[in-house]
């Protein structure tokens, strides 16, 4: 399937590309947000009916509406999926939108993969952002335990733009989360 609000739908960089996300994987990005829900906004685990009813209820819409709420992405190394992300929060209006990424369970467990893994995916995003779409910014939000990750973001050029102080309990304790932005002049 492709986004109509997208006139190209597959963005390839070496081994990698995004392209529009498959029913195919839906499982699969089940059991990794399961497997990953202290990182992710997720407070329980979906079930596989769960999922399904998502995609069918959810998903689907974001392919026919030109002003999608949502562009998500099967993230694929050699035709081989390893992770999904996007842009969600979108402002059609204010041209911005919130970065989204999850990686494999397994492959997030290898900081030379995940840090190999997510540049690569920024790089493609970056692409479908401010070339594709012409959108001025891009932001996301990382929680501040996530020390490896938010290190990856900035050697990215993302900028550190501000902090929500104890806004999430994970580990039975209070964590900031951190709001990284980066605009189409810094790329």
């Amino acid at each position: 399937m492709k986004y109509i609000a997208l006139e190209q739908n597959n963005f390839s960089q070496g081994n990698y590309n995004i392209i529009p996300i498959r029913q195919e994987d839906m499982e699969s990005i089940r059991k990794w947000r399961n497997a990953q829900m202290p990182i992710l906004r997720q407070a329980v685990k979906l079930s596989s009916d769960d999922q399904a009813l998502y995609f069918k209820n959810e998903v689907k819409s974001f392919f026919s509406d030109n002003e999608t709420k949502q562009l998500l992405f099967s993230f694929l190394k050699k035709n081989q999926l390893i992770g999904y992300g996007g842009l969600v929060n979108l402002s059609w209006k204010d041209k911005r939108a919130e970065m989204s990424f999850l990686l494999d369970d397994q492959r997030a467990k290898d900081n030379k993969l995940y840090k190999e893994d997510m540049n690569n995916f920024i790089s493609l995003i970056k692409k479908v952002v401010f070339e594709e779409m012409k959108f001025n910014r891009m932001f996301t939000e990382s929680f501040a335990f996530r020390k490896f990750h938010i290190s990856i973001l900035e050697d990215n050029g993302y900028k550190k733009e501000g902090v929500m102080r104890n806004h999430i309990f994970e580990f039975g304790k209070f964590y900031d989360s951190i709001v990284h932005g980066i605009v189409k002049g810094d790329v």
